[in-house]
């Protein structure tokens, strides 16, 4: 379930205005003042595996060089990206220099046969002497995380795209780091609102900051059909043409889509996209009238209920549209997988639901995928590999939980995003502006304190390949809405999917929260400052210069 009524002014509040209408303040800059000293090496989010503060800090000054080794594309791309970070708020140069590890400098290196091997495909060590910065690691992924977590241990003021004044200090010490789960997700509704491909964007640059490894984009629903497919031309046409509450809509060309899954992809994260059956499928239906059992188009959708529709399991048109859907869509997608929905599909009777099942997830792995449903899939027979994503919350009943915990016990992989804890829509409180409170009112507290191995009792912790933070976006529809919305539970999220559990403490977690707030400032962020969160007493003086924009 995931509806509910709501007021046209939520959708006309933006930036500052959010927080006044939360009964806050808006977030002033961040200060430029001198820090007392470099921020400690552990003060990151998401918490890091192990931490060994020691020596003295690494300052970058002018003479700094980023040094990766030579010919290696995937360091110098890590290394350009960080020197494209930082350029704009040091003044320096920073050249970017095939050199290898030796010299001074922040050093980049992929080290696939010694202790760089142990670190996994995302893991890295961040090594901080007077001399140099090294970061290590077996592979890219891993030095661009070790990247985000050297961004975050700089002065907020990094972020801006104006000059600013150092010193630019990192402390001391060594960071040994991998993450906890393999699969780290956040996934943004374009269906029920279009978001563009620079807002989708700008959303995967702020993943990318907290580690992040999957953006899954909800392509389809009711509302609105958003992806074009070149065999049923009149889906992203004609059921691509609104959007909730009656506005223009939009869809991806293919040009759009391969842009989003290739800017993605430079900041490793993959995109999961979702074409949701057999049910949430209006658009679908009202784009062609032979998807309907009775062969009339439905009219289209701009409001805001969910389970009444259905594509007609008994028709074979059914199936050759996920036929062509899922074929052209696998074909723009380099990610292992494509999410089938499955969820709310109340339209359809139980043994429809599972002979759709039945013939829809062969077709997934011929192109190549596997299968990702909502938990609803095992109600149904969840194919070989398929991953369940659980959505169920506090008053989910004790048998769907049972399925699914079955489902799981039999071989079925779990992702985690229960709605009164993962999904970004729940309002913080009752007077939050924006957003919706069928499952409870969530708070930042609430959102991340659960651990996601035993959440699901009967599960095993085995099953659970990650987390995923979903952002639905019925009350949403600019990129300031949502990144209110999104901030700071994205954080949370965050950490839950990548830290180890000795690290999960909230005393310690909200410290290192507060100190994320200026970061986000700089960087245009308009987010809820919670009032369970130390936030820092900001004043003026840092210049953002060209606030917001989408880094290199």
């Amino acid at each position: 379930m995931r509806r509910t009524s709501f007021g046209p002014r939520c959708l006309a509040l933006t930036g500052a205005a959010l927080l006044l209408a939360a009964g806050g303040t808006a977030a002033p800059a961040a200060s430029a003042a001198a820090e007392p000293g470099p921020a400690p090496l552990g003060h990151v989010v998401p918490a890091p595996a192990s931490v060994r503060p020691g020596g003295d800090p690494y300052e970058i000054t002018a003479r700094t060089v980023v040094r990766v080794p030579p010919g290696n594309r995937e360091a110098a791309r890590a290394g350009g990206y960080l020197a494209g970070l930082l350029r704009p708020s040091t003044g320096y140069r920073l050249p970017v220099v095939d050199s290898g590890a030796a010299g001074p400098g922040i050093r980049l290196v992929l080290d696939d046969e010694g202790a760089g091997a142990a670190l996994g495909a995302e893991g890295y060590r961040l090594s901080v002497t007077a001399r140099s910065v090294t970061i290590s690691a077996r592979e890219g992924a891993g030095l661009f995380h070790g990247v985000q977590t050297l961004r975050q241990l700089l002065p907020a003021r990094a972020e801006s795209t104006v000059r600013q004044p150092g010193p630019w200090t990192v402390a001391g010490g060594v960071v040994t780091d991998a993450p906890r789960y393999g699969y780290r997700g956040a996934m943004l509704d374009v269906a029920r609102h279009f978001f563009t491909v620079d807002q989708v964007k700008r959303y995967v640059d702020q993943l990318a900051l907290y580690k992040y490894n999957a953006l899954h984009l909800h392509l389809s629903d009711d509302q609105g059909w958003r992806i074009a497919v070149g065999s049923w031309p009149r889906l992203a046409a004609y059921g691509g043409s609104t959007q909730v509450g009656g506005g223009p809509g939009g869809f991806y060309s293919k040009d759009d889509y391969r842009e989003i899954v290739r800017h993605a992809a430079s900041r490793y994260l993959t995109v999961v996209p979702e074409i949701d059956m057999p049910g949430h499928t209006n658009a679908a239906l009202a784009s062609y009238a032979r998807l309907n059992c009775d062969g009339v188009a439905r009219p289209l959708y701009t409001g805001t209920e969910v389970g009444f529709s259905s594509l007609c399991v008994a028709k074979q048109d059914t199936y050759e549209f996920a036929e062509d859907v899922i074929g052209e869509l696998a074909v723009l997608t380099p990610g292992p997988y494509l999410h089938i929905g499955g969820d709310e599909a109340h339209s359809t009777s139980p043994a429809d639901y599972a002979a759709f099942m039945d013939r829809v997830q062969p077709v997934v792995a011929r192109h190549g995928k596997t299968v990702i449903g909502w938990h609803q899939l095992a109600g149904a027979r969840p194919a070989p590999g398929a991953l369940l994503q659980y959505w169920g919350y506090g008053r989910t009943g004790a048998a769907e939980r049972a399925r699914v915990a079955a489902a799981a016990r039999a071989g079925a992989g779990l992702i985690l995003s229960p709605a009164d804890r993962a999904y970004l829509d729940m309002k913080y409180t009752k007077d939050t502006p924006l957003g919706l409170q069928w499952a409870g009112l969530v708070e930042v507290r609430q959102s991340y304190d659960w651990d996601p191995g035993g959440y699901l009792t009967d599960a095993p912790a085995s099953a659970v390949a990650g987390v995923e933070a979903p952002l639905w976006t019925e009350t949403i529809s600019t990129s300031a809405q949502l990144e209110y919305m999104a901030f700071p539970r994205l954080a949370g999220i965050a950490e839950l999917g990548w830290s180890p559990p000795a690290t999960h403490d909230w005393a310690s977690y909200r410290g290192r929260l507060a100190a994320q707030g200026p970061r986000w400032d700089a960087l245009g962020i308009a987010y809820y400052r919670s009032p369970q969160v130390p936030w820092p007493h900001p004043s003026p003086g840092l210049r953002l210069g060209g606030k917001g924009r989408s880094r290199p």
